[in-house]
């Protein structure tokens, strides 16, 4: 997840994540840079799965704090990795990204077709 800060600049870190079928839903630390970057600027870019076969998404991200989250997305989130945030005794917040842009790219020869959504919109 790519976020940026006016006072500090970008910032880039791996995250976990889960689909839902409309948002990508990712969850870090309450006092981490990316929770105070999202909170101050939503607009954030995630590169997902790997570099090989990647999907490029742009869209603006929604936080909430973990006594917050939907129950569903926190327990779809649990159930693919084992792990729940709400039961950690540190603070955590979950951040929503529904995507507006999504970019697919099979490695650097693909050049072209790689835009299959804009403004919110799958292209066909």
């Amino acid at each position: 997840m790519s976020t940026a800060h006016a006072d500090h600049g970008p910032h880039q870190v791996p995250l976990w994540f889960s689909w839902d079928g409309l948002a990508v839903w990712m969850c870090t630390g309450a006092t981490s840079a990316t929770a105070r970057n999202v909170r101050e600027e939503p607009r954030v870019r995630l590169a997902l799965p790997d570099t090989s076969d990647v999907v490029l998404l742009q869209g603006e991200a929604e936080y909430f704090p973990d006594q917050d989250v939907p129950g569903d997305a926190a327990e779809a989130f649990a159930a693919k990795f084992g792990w729940d945030p709400r039961a950690e005794e540190g603070s955590f917040v979950y951040v929503r990204v529904v995507p507006k842009t999504v970019r697919a790219w099979r490695g650097e020869r693909e050049l072209r077709g790689r835009v299959i959504m804009r403004d919110g919109t799958w292209l066909e």
